[in-house]
């Protein structure tokens, strides 16, 4: 077995309890510490990712326990690209936190900071619907914790609201994996597949109620409607760095869906087949729609952020709603696009926000902001690279979903709901942007003095935010080889014979 495929869990659980215990009263031990730990998370995750464009399935099994009686973790195509793109955010993420000051705002920031990072590797590594159960709930702990970070009514408010959400999709979540344990007497996910393919379709009522009980919790993880109402409150009442980092947070539940529809319960399974797009693909659409018009009528910067997110992740469900492998592979693209624009939105607000002075970030007009022209250029990358329009890895990645809509026969409402959300989301970030760095403001002397500017390094906080335009610019430059990972990695996917034979035989060892 090949033990690097542990790591990535392991590093952030070891670190993250030596930093709660021995470094939560040094500040400067703990960000050394967790900048440590974050390169090399990302050192160890780009060579499994490496490993795993090779084509194989590596398994590594816990304790020499085979599946599926084992606790087993899969390294395949999709689950290092996650574990790469989370580590990749972190970095940036925790660099943006530094230079702005943030993490000093509150305790043992950089502890959670690592039980995140944990729970969001074990949760895109595990090859088991419980331990993916357990990983999620490893999510909820850290993540209240960091809404909640810097403190405020605001917060904790929002804080509740998502815990209190979250905590009633645990619940379905184990009443699924209970009903599916009853019906199949296994919860490892090759094992689920074998299974699930043997069932008849006339005695299939109680596996196909349990499938969709869980596809609905991960709907909640992924603020699908029609419960998105929780994600617009928490992630623009979280801090800065805190809500960019939850940019990868609703994809945990789009990683599940997917991962649930092709490999465990994929088209070819009598049982399930057809039963997941009458309901996913609607629901799909009017989440961006009411993301798309949340941008139109934010009044605040942060809520606009927040619905940006909200309507891309209806345009990635779009994709993942379809259960085809072009479309698949479209939204796999649109998956890394989506998570680095809104990460970089929020941070890009942040900065102009701070150097505004205005610690509400309203949408008015006020006093000259700091550094107007790079933040300026910044905000305006973010928000084209949000909306779709070309020449960024947006336009891209919804040209994809697209073209892979033109098979479906809900062709017409997806171009329809897509195009318009997106010129509607054009329109709400042209107002925001207008309004934040061309009307008339106050002279620069009678601003009033930003947080940034007593940050402990204004300028690490603003490369922080422009490494993540910068790896959207990466992301479009280099769309052909992305978008050809992205396809093999939808037909691995599909491949539900090789993944069984792969982890139910120990993998490649």
């Amino acid at each position: 077995m090949n033990h690097w495929i542990i790591a990535p869990i392991l590093l952030p659980a070891l670190l993250a309890p030596i930093m709660a215990v021995a470094m939560r009263h040094d500040i400067v031990l703990a960000r050394v510490a967790g900048l440590a730990g974050t390169v090399l998370l990302l050192t160890i995750t780009g060579g499994l990712a490496m490993l795993a464009a090779q084509g194989g399935i590596h398994v590594y099994e816990l304790g020499n326990w085979p599946a599926p009686f084992g606790i087993v973790l899969v390294l395949d195509r999709l689950s290092a690209l996650m574990t790469v793109l989370t580590s990749a955010l972190a970095l940036i993420v925790l660099l943006y936190a530094l230079g702005s000051g943030w993490d000093a705002r509150g305790r043992h920031f950089h502890a959670l900071f690592q039980f995140q990072l944990m729970g969001l590797m074990g949760a895109f590594l595990t090859g088991d619907a419980f331990n993916l159960f357990v990983f999620f709930e490893i999510l909820l702990i850290a993540s209240y914790g960091l809404i909640i970070h810097g403190g405020g009514g605001a917060r904790l408010r929002a804080g509740l609201q998502y815990v209190v959400m979250n905590l009633a999709g645990s619940t379905l979540f184990l009443f699924a994996l209970g009903t599916i344990y009853a019906v199949t007497g296994t919860l490892n996910m090759a094992d689920l597949a074998r299974v699930s393919a043997t069932i008849p379709l006339e005695d299939s009522a109680l596996l196909r109620t349990a499938v969709m009980l869980l596809i609905g919790v991960f709907a909640i993880k992924a603020a699908l409607f029609p419960v998105q109402f929780w994600l617009p409150g928490a992630y623009s009442s979280a801090s800065a760095p805190v809500a960019a980092l939850f940019a990868i947070m609703t994809k945990v539940g789009a990683y599940a869906i997917v991962r649930f529809t092709t490999t465990v319960f994929g088209p070819n399974i009598a049982a399930t087949d057809g039963m997941l797009t009458e309901w996913l693909l609607p629901a799909a659409l009017v989440t961006l729609a009411v993301g798309a018009l949340g941008v139109l009528g934010a009044r605040r910067l942060g809520i606009l952020a927040a619905f940006a997110v909200l309507a891309s992740m209806g345009t990635l469900m779009v994709g993942v709603a379809l259960i085809t492998p072009q479309a698949t592979a479209a939204a796999i693209y649109y998956l890394i696009h989506s998570t680095l624009a809104a990460a970089a939105l929020f941070l890009v607000a942040d900065l102009a926000v701070s150097r505004r002075g205005d610690a509400g970030g309203d949408l008015r007009t006020g006093p000259v902001i700091g550094m107007a022209g790079p933040i300026a250029a910044l905000f305006f990358a973010a928000a084209i690279a949000l909306a779709g329009l070309p020449p960024l890895s947006g336009f891209v990645g919804k040209l994809l979903i697209l073209d892979a809509a033109r098979v479906s026969g809900w062709v017409w409402a997806i171009w329809a709901t897509v195009l318009i959300g997106s010129l509607v989301q054009v329109v709400g970030f042209a107002r925001a942007g207008s309004t934040l760095f061309w009307k008339p403001h106050e002279t620069a002397q009678d601003a009033p003095k930003g947080p940034a500017a007593d940050a402990p390094s204004p300028a690490l906080a603003v490369i922080a935010a422009a490494a993540a335009i910068g790896a959207l610019i990466l992301l479009t430059v280099l769309a052909g080889p992305v978008a050809g990972y992205a396809d093999a990695t939808a037909r691995q996917l599909y491949d539900t014979p090789a993944y069984i034979g792969a982890v139910l035989a120990g993998g490649m060892r």
